[in-house]
């Protein structure tokens, strides 16, 4: 793993596989201790098998608080703010449906991929989720929900 800078203002962590290639990057926008714990989340999501990408993301304003994977695979800012969308239509409905619930994650199955999305159930966690991109055919969901649930309890921010 070594460091560059991001044309975004992000620290960017790179993490380099056996023969020198980049195997993906991660973004953290955070600063201080809480950037560590970010960071290592999102390296560790991408340790999941088949992982393409994942994402922290606030999802009262979309944004996200750091990004991990190929950006040639998908702009996972685009698709933090479009789960957004989907996390906050889940609630509107479970409040219409008067379901005193909580959401643990949302798996939504394409073609080829896998898209999770976790909301992080700890106080610190309210308003924010991790979204996991896996390849279909080279992943494991149960495994993949069990990493992602192991990810998010050791996440502080």
């Amino acid at each position: 793993m070594r460091g560059r800078s991001s044309s975004r203002g992000s620290r960017e962590l790179v993490s380099v596989d056996g023969e020198g290639g980049v195997a993906g990057s991660v973004h953290s926008k955070k600063t201080g201790s809480d950037m560590n714990s970010v960071d290592i989340a999102l390296k560790e999501s991408l340790e999941i098998g088949g992982a393409l990408g994942a994402a922290l993301v606030d999802f009262t304003s979309g944004m996200t608080l750091g990004t991990a994977g190929s950006a040639h695979a998908l702009d996972l800012d685009i698709a933090a703010a479009g789960n957004t969308e989907v996390i906050r239509a889940k609630l509107r409905t479970m409040e219409s449906l008067g379901l005193q619930d909580t959401i643990e994650d949302i798996l939504i199955t394409l073609g080829r991929q896998y898209h999770l999305i976790r909301l992080l159930q700890s106080h610190s966690g309210r308003g924010l989720f991790l979204y996991l991109v896996l390849d279909k055919n080279r992943a494991n969901l149960a495994l993949a929900r069990h990493r992602l649930r192991g990810i998010e309890s050791q996440l502080d921010v």
